[in-house]
Order: C-alpha cells, then sequence, then structure tokens
C-alpha cells in the first residue's frame, strides 16, 4: 500500500506525466529500495559541500521538466574529481531548457543491469531484468514475468538470461550480491503491483550489482493518464 509521501511525489508531477530523477529515487527510498547517495541541488555551493561529505568523484546530471532523456543533451556527467570538474557541470547544465538545478550523486562500480516493469492492458504490471546498461539496446538480453515474484523467480530469470554468468561471475570477475538482486527484484515487484493505477512504466537503467550490494543508479517513472 502507498504512504502518503509518495502519492504526494505522484500527484505533484501529474501534469508533466513522469517523475523527475531526484524525486523518483526519494519514491524508491521510501519503498526500501536501494539508491546512491544523492543530493538534489540548486546551487553550486549544495553541490559542493555534498561532494566533499561523499568523496569525489561524483556523477552530475541536469533536473528538468523538459529533459527526459538526458543522456541526448549532454545532461549527464560522471567521474568529477574536483570542483573545478563539478562547477564547470552545474554552469552547463544552467543552459539547458528548464534546467531545476542539478542531481549529484556518488558514484557507483559493478555489473550493470536493467530492472524494468510495464503495465500490460491484459496481465496488468509486468517486470523485466536484463543485462543493462549501454548494451541494453543491442544485445537485448532481458527476460520479463507477471507480478508479483518471489525469490523462486528472480533466480529462474537470472537463468533465463545469456548473459547470466556477468551475475554469477564470469571468469575473474566477482559475482554480484545475488541476495540483494533478489531483495531489490521482490521489492520492487511489490511496488509496482502498488503502483498499478498510476504508473504506465519503470525503467532503471543500470541499476548497479557488485558483490556487496545493487544500487539504482538511474531511474525513470512514466505516469499514467
Amino acid at each position: 500500500m502507498l504512504n502518503n509521501e509518495t502519492i504526494k511525489i505522484i500527484d505533484k508531477y501529474r501534469d508533466i506525466g513522469w517523475i523527475p530523477e531526484p524525486e523518483a529515487k526519494r519514491l524508491f527510498q521510501i519503498a526500501g529500495l536501494n539508491v546512491p547517495k544523492y543530493i538534489w541541488a540548486h546551487t553550486l555551493d549544495e553541490a559542493i559541500k555534498f561532494a566533499h561529505r561523499t568523496g569525489f568523484p561524483v556523477v552530475a546530471k541536469v533536473v528538468s521538466p523538459h529533459v527526459i532523456h538526458k543522456s541526448d543533451v549532454g545532461g549527464v556527467i560522471v567521474g568529477i574529481d574536483t570542483d573545478e570538474k563539478l562547477k564547470k557541470a552545474y554552469n552547463t547544465f544552467k543552459d539547458l531548457d528548464g534546467s531545476d538545478g542539478m542531481l549529484v550523486e556518488e558514484m557507483v562500480t559493478g555489473q550493470e543491469l536493467i530492472i524494468g516493469a510495464k503495465i500490460d492492458y491484459q496481465f496488468g504490471p509486468v517486470i523485466l531484468l536484463g543485462i543493462g546498461g549501454t548494451v541494453v539496446e543491442l544485445y537485448q538480453d532481458v527476460t520479463m514475468r507477471m507480478t508479483p515474484i518471489n525469490k523462486n523467480d528472480v533466480m529462474s530469470m537470472i537463468s533465463s538470461l545469456k548473459g547470466r554468468d556477468l551475475i554469477m561471475g564470469f571468469r575473474s570477475n566477482e559475482p554480484v550480491n545475488v541476495k540483494d538482486l533478489t531483495d531489490m527484484m521482490t521489492g520492487f515487484s511489490s511496488l509496482t503491483v502498488d503502483l498499478e493505477n498510476h504508473i504506465q512504466s519503470i525503467d532503471l537503467n543500470p541499476v548497479i550489482c557488485s558483490g556487496d550490494r545493487c544500487i539504482i543508479a538511474d531511474a525513470r517513472i512514466i505516469l499514467s493518464d
């Protein structure tokens, strides 16, 4: 069941039809899903203080109601490791259409996965797991299940992927924390069921998984009419 804070986030952005990433991540935090340490900075001073507190390097992303695909407009900068680079990112984003500050967050590393959901007009909420990042459209290595799902369903989904060895540990690469991935998938499934009447789709790409944890590095929630 959705709480009042989640409903407020959804209602606030119905007019634009999607939830900006900082607010999407706050929604996921409320639901108990892991996101990076982040700040929605509206001044350069806020951004710099956060970076010093969290530690460089950081990622910076534009926040704008007019920019849903941030990478298409140069609205994502990774590996920022100095105040000067953070200042340059801030000034660059200020000139983008509808700029409303920037999202600054810790950098995380690991295997990139995609987790998603859509509302099927016949079957209701359907969720997706695949090998994510920039190669998701190239390899299209994904698997889907109807919600709700349990731990056994998650293991079945992992086994269905061609790139499952990337999750379980390929050659010298560290296997991801499958328990954390399973917890994220089942928690995301429950959230999707709760959001069924409010959304069209959710894209989490990438979700970055290491041997320690899985983190939602990027998030987009498209609201229903």
